[in-house]
């Protein structure tokens, strides 16, 4: 059976992966579920799934892959990887690093789904066209899992091509972003009320609450969870201020 596993800050990549599984008999776990590298043990098909973030791997996903290096020799690994807009080599990111551990890389598709940095202007949609991008990955994974089941998985981000694009175009100026785990989010603290909710969240455990406030760590991936969950929109990761919280809802985004 094959088995997938992701990393998902707000929802769009586990959409992702749980979709191509269902449609070809499998399940899904996140990477932070314990039980994530048990059942990819079982498996000799595997799907990785996983954001881009500045045309690289989120460093959580850099580190499961490598945690994990015993159980990718033998197994063929179809990668999935999400964006707000361009990635470039996405899926070729992982490749490279699973290939080193004796892995075959059966493939790749990118999928674009709804921007999920609410701290930053560039990429928001209105929720009419983050529906329009959702039901446009959908038929897209659909397609592919079709492809994967006949023996034609897509290759997309694994060529030369998409490695120069996703090299020049984002990861040469901005790969030391995700290189290692980043001193964010920054939390507000006249707006914090310590009701914890970003604690329970956070995949890193960076975030904790001392004397009835929220206290963030050194060991931020980037995720967006805490800022798209805050209820006195507290948190900021890149930009300064909170421009729209997001989460995978139907393909809608919303600004609350």
């Amino acid at each position: 059976m094959l088995t997938a596993v992701y990393f998902s800050g707000t929802g769009n990549t586990r959409f992702c992966a749980e979709r191509f599984a269902q449609k070809l008999g499998g399940n899904a776990f996140p990477i932070e579920d314990k039980t994530a590298a048990a059942a990819l043990s079982k498996s000799d098909e595997a799907v990785l799934a996983y954001p881009v973030y500045y045309s690289s791997l989120p460093k959580i996903v850099r580190d499961f892959i490598t945690n994990n290096a015993a159980l990718w020799h033998g197994k063929r690994v179809f990668i999935i990887a999400t964006m707000g807009a361009f990635s470039g080599d996405g899926a070729g990111c992982a490749a490279r690093i699973l290939k080193k551990f004796g892995a075959e890389v059966s493939g790749g598709l990118h999928v674009k789904m709804p921007d999920c940095i609410g701290d930053v202007k560039l990429l928001k949609k209105p929720p009419e066209k983050n529906k329009e991008i959702v039901e446009a990955a959908a038929r897209k994974i659909d397609s592919a899992a079709n492809d994967y089941r006949n023996g034609k998985p897509p290759r997309e981000g694994l060529n030369v091509f998409a490695y120069i694009a996703g090299l020049f175009g984002q990861r040469l100026w901005f790969g030391g972003k995700t290189k290692d785990y980043t001193q964010n989010p920054k939390i507000d603290r006249e707006k914090c009320v310590g009701c914890g909710k970003c604690e329970q969240l956070c995949p890193m455990n960076n975030i904790h609450v001392e004397n009835g406030k929220a206290v963030a760590g050194g060991k931020c991936t980037m995720c967006y969870r805490c800022f798209s969950e805050c209820p006195e929109r507290a948190i900021t990761l890149i930009g300064k201020q909170v421009i729209e919280q997001y989460k995978f809802n139907g393909g809608k985004s919303y600004d609350r």
